[in-house]
């Protein structure tokens, strides 16, 4: 079956983008795949500290929450990752595991999972272009396959504005995303 993981980057448990990668998930539900979600608030992630015990090892040297989550990206088929807005780019709790996932570019382990990114911000141009294109950045340089939302509306992937739960077209672009990373995932592992 296959597994598509939502990484919601926000330092809140509940609140836009959590709202938003669920809707993304859902659609993606609606298509046939399994799903998880995993909520970066309250997780223990310390940032890298540049040892490169990585390159020798394939593993990281710090006991925390990353290797668990990094595992869970490893043995999925699909990533949606969000983001709020925090100064045009992607959060400190999102960078952190960004940048501790550097065992996994070793040997290219999410090369061909199918990607894609969401964004919320106070204002509809708020930096979210910005903010999805650090994730999209992150997705390239581990070799995953980028889809946006398939619509003409957003192309990025899913935007989200002021009360997510109340902006139609970040909900709406949000489905289309967890919809296209879905279709294409179920399509490159079937084949």
């Amino acid at each position: 079956m296959v597994k598509i993981i939502g990484i919601v980057g926000s330092p809140r448990k509940k609140g836009n983008t959590d709202y938003l990668v669920k809707e993304a998930l859902q659609a993606a539900e609606d298509v046939g795949v399994d799903t998880e979600i995993i909520n970066l608030a309250g997780a223990e992630i310390e940032p890298c500290v540049a040892c490169d015990i990585c390159k020798a090892t394939g593993e990281c040297a710090i006991y925390d929450d990353v290797p668990g989550i990094l595992s869970k990206l490893v043995d999925s088929q699909g990533i949606i990752i969000g983001s709020p807005v925090y100064f045009g780019n992607v959060t400190s709790q999102l960078k952190m595991l960004i940048d501790r996932s550097r065992p996994l570019r070793m040997d290219f382990k999410l090369k061909n999972k199918v990607g894609g990114a969401i964004a919320t911000g106070g204002s509809r141009n708020g930096g979210q272009e910005t903010t999805i294109a650090a994730i999209h950045k992150f997705l390239l340089i581990q070799d995953a396959i980028i889809v946006g939302d398939g619509e003409p509306m957003a192309h990025y992937g899913g935007t989200g504005v002021g009360t997510c739960a109340e902006d139609e077209l970040g909900v709406q672009t949000s489905r289309n995303l967890g919809k296209r990373v879905a279709e294409l995932a179920i399509k490159l592992n079937n084949e």
